[in-house]
């Protein structure tokens, strides 16, 4: 394999290795720190990180507002005070090696308030933040008023040059690098367009040259761009390693550290991922954000499969072939087309008596404690994201999306938290990228061995 030279990151020589960040406590200062002590850039993600109280314990994020804007407020403050004190434990572990990024997404709930909240009081600490999940064309005016650099994630040249255009070109100077998210193969939030097909993966490498060409021809300059998704053996990408077409390259790992001594998440999680196979990672469209997200099938993902299969049209009046009335035991009634109604009964028969109402002017059928569970859970909303489509949560004056609440997805904020810290891998959303199952391949981890960052760090570096 070709060597792999440090190259110039917003205006430092570093490994081209980057730690991808992972929310809701998963990519750490306890992993951050090791990784950009060992040359690369280690992230942090600010998404709701852990605090710690005088004894060093987790503070556990429990919400106490009445109302969903008091509870937002909490959920912006323990983000800010977890994201401060995640970079200070990684910038002590680092020895101010390396270099430590700060991780974001655009539609989370408060996202501005959270990263200038962090940055604030860690200016000195952060190399860089990498941001995605949305347009985040506010990030490099952000960023630039910090004196930090900034990482847009896209996954494709036309929303960079949105991005650049609208924005980016007037702070090209703090511009890091641009980090190219591959959206069939990285693992949590994914970035695919209504015209791409979720079920036919494109070939990264056109698609990185035509982000390098929007970037030459808008007059960007030659900064690195990051891949991102689907990277594990670096001999397989040693075709882009010095590549005039690409420009200056930089890979990222985001699965991969998970399975290390210092990553924060449960040792049963490390194990799991240990045994996955292919095909054990599901693409899928239940996240409340509305984007697709890769995660483990699990109890939680198929539950999620069944709860949408079991779905019919309705009508509220008698139209065309909604000519079946259909009530489900109250007061409400429904017009069906005469196979739906066979259906309906069936999974009515079978448990499922509950319909419940979506945006989309169908009928899901769960059972009662499911339908109780949804309740609660967007009772419960503290305003995660800048929209939800399962609570209909918005950051507005109205608190609201004025749409109709969606029970085919789930509180992500829930399920996330829980996970992280110690709950059910069968009945959470456990995100993963599709190179998962390479850990069970990988001689790397034969007889379940777990590496500190240092030594995974050393074994990429060999092509391995």
């Amino acid at each position: 394999m070709k060597a792999l030279n440090a190259i110039r990151l917003g205006g430092k020589e570093l490994l081209p290795l980057i730690e991808g960040g992972k929310g809701i406590a998963v990519t750490s200062g306890a992993s951050s720190g090791p990784w950009a002590a060992a040359g690369g850039v280690g992230t942090v993600s600010a998404v709701n990180a852990d605090s710690y109280d005088e004894n060093g314990q987790i503070i556990p994020q429990i919400y106490y507002g009445r109302t969903r804007r008091e509870r937002h407020e909490e959920l912006v403050r323990y983000a800010i005070d977890g994201g401060v004190e995640q970079v200070r434990r990684a910038y002590e572990t680092s020895r101010g090696l390396g270099a430590i990024n700060i991780n974001v997404l655009w539609e989370m709930g408060g996202a501005q308030r959270v990263l200038q909240g962090v940055l604030e009081k860690t200016r000195e600490l952060v190399h860089g933040v990498t941001c995605g999940a949305g347009m985040p064309y506010k990030l490099a005016e952000i960023c630039a008023g910090y004196g930090v650099h900034y990482y847009p994630i896209v996954s494709s040249g036309r929303a960079f040059r949105a991005l650049w255009k609208r924005a980016y070109n007037k702070f090209s100077s703090y511009l890091g690098a641009v980090v190219y998210e591959d959206p069939w193969r990285a693992g949590g939030h994914n970035g695919l367009s209504n015209s791409e097909d979720p079920n036919i993966p494109e070939d990264p490498y056109p698609r990185v040259v035509q982000l390098r060409q929007t970037m030459r021809d808008a007059g960007c300059p030659e900064v690195p761009i990051i891949m991102a998704g689907g990277v594990w053996f670096l001999r397989e990408w040693q075709d882009w390693v010095d590549n005039p077409e690409l420009g200056p390259i930089a890979f990222q790992f985001g699965t991969r550290p998970l399975v290390t001594r210092e990553s924060p998440i449960p040792e049963k999680w490390k194990r799991m991922l240990m045994t996955l196979k292919d095909g054990d990672v599901l693409l899928h469209k239940f996240s409340p954000t509305g984007f697709y997200s890769s995660a483990i099938k699990n109890r939680f993902l198929n539950a999620l499969v069944g709860r949408s299969d079991r779905q019919i049209a309705y009508s509220t009046q008698n139209v065309g072939e909604h000519d079946t009335l259909l009530t489900d035991g109250s007061r409400r009634k429904f017009y069906v087309t005469k196979s739906d109604e066979q259906r309906a009964k069936a999974w009515i028969a079978q448990g499922f008596t509950e319909a419940m109402k979506t945006p989309d002017n169908t009928l899901v059928f769960v059972t009662t404690e499911c339908r109780d569970e949804i309740r609660k859970d967007q009772a419960d909303c503290m305003g995660c994201l800048s929209q939800c489509q399962f609570s209909n949560w918005a950051d507005n004056e109205k608190n609201s999306t004025g749409r109709k609440t969606d029970p085919r997805s789930f509180c992500i904020q829930k399920t996330l938290q829980d996970v992280a810290h110690g709950k059910s891998l069968e009945d959470n959303l456990v995100f993963a990228g599709h190179n998962a199952y390479r850990f069970a391949e990988d001689p790397f981890y034969s007889n379940g061995f777990v590496p500190t960052v240092k030594q995974l760090v050393d074994r990429i570096l060999t092509g391995d």
